[in-house]
């Protein structure tokens, strides 16, 4: 039982794919990775990244990226949540977007951070959008085959009710938890030292073709689209191993970048 309640932690990751591909996890399981990564931190990068976040806590923090999606000045930043690696490709075989993908922006504001030398306004934004992006590119349906919006043109059933997809995987599982975000970190904040370490090394680009790895599973759908209990069951561990991953390497990141 503890098991079947937790799955639902993983979803509440995103609730659309922008207007042509992704987006966002939604704020409970971006609040969990937040709140995940805050437990890894070492002192000396837990001070900066308070003295830079101020009176936002980690957890708050990492939907800052959604929250700023109808300012304009912002709109450069649309295509960073998501990316598309068609079946068979490599990440440096395809076309990205012109203003940059989630690998891209991750890869550059993560290089920004470690060289140093911002400004304080600009170190602090630089800090919440990868923060975020480390969240979303954990989702499966963030790294896209370029063939149906990351899932949000494939329409199921949802416990009876209309969705699709990229719904399920953002939004329908864990919005059927009714639990909080402190509660979900807690309960998958379980990495032994050696996964942590493991998980840690891992490059940008090798969370994306994780991602990928999740698809088969994620599209084994019944031919009447209807998805509940057995599909939540089937799909709970990918949920878990996400979101926790996400929490692990985002302390990772931090600690990388502020206890040198």
């Amino acid at each position: 039982m503890k098991l079947l309640t937790l799955f639902f932690a993983f979803t509440l990751l995103s609730a659309d794919y922008s207007e042509n591909k992704g987006s966002k996890w939604g704020q409970v399981g971006h609040y969990v990775t937040g709140e995940i990564a805050e437990y890894h931190l070492t002192d000396r990068a837990r001070e900066r990244v308070n003295e830079l976040l101020g009176n936002r806590t980690m957890a708050r923090a990492t939907v800052w990226m959604d929250d700023i999606r109808s300012d304009s000045r912002y709109d450069h930043t649309r295509t960073w949540h998501w990316v598309t690696i068609p079946n068979g490709m490599t990440y440096e075989e395809t076309e990205q977007e012109e203003t940059g993908d989630i690998v891209w922006a991750l890869e550059t504001l993560i290089a920004d951070l470690k060289h140093g030398g911002l400004d304080e306004t600009e170190e602090r934004e630089k800090l919440k959008l990868v923060m975020h992006m480390i969240g979303d590119i954990h989702q499966p349906l963030h790294v896209g085959t370029g063939e149906d919006r990351g899932g949000n043109d494939v329409r199921v059933q949802w416990m009876g009710s209309n969705s699709n997809l990229h719904r399920v995987w953002d939004s329908d599982i864990i919005n059927s938890l009714q639990m909080s975000y402190t509660e979900l970190a807690r309960e998958l904040n379980t990495a032994t030292p050696e996964q942590i370490a493991e998980w840690q090394s891992a490059t940008v680009r090798d969370w994306a073709y994780e991602s990928m790895t999740y698809r088969d599973r994620i599209y084994d759908l019944p031919e009447n689209m209807r998805l509940g209990f057995q599909y939540r069951y089937d799909n709970k561990d990918i949920v878990f191993k996400r979101l926790l991953q996400a929490g692990i390497r985002m302390a990772g990141i931090l600690n990388e970048i502020y206890d040198r």
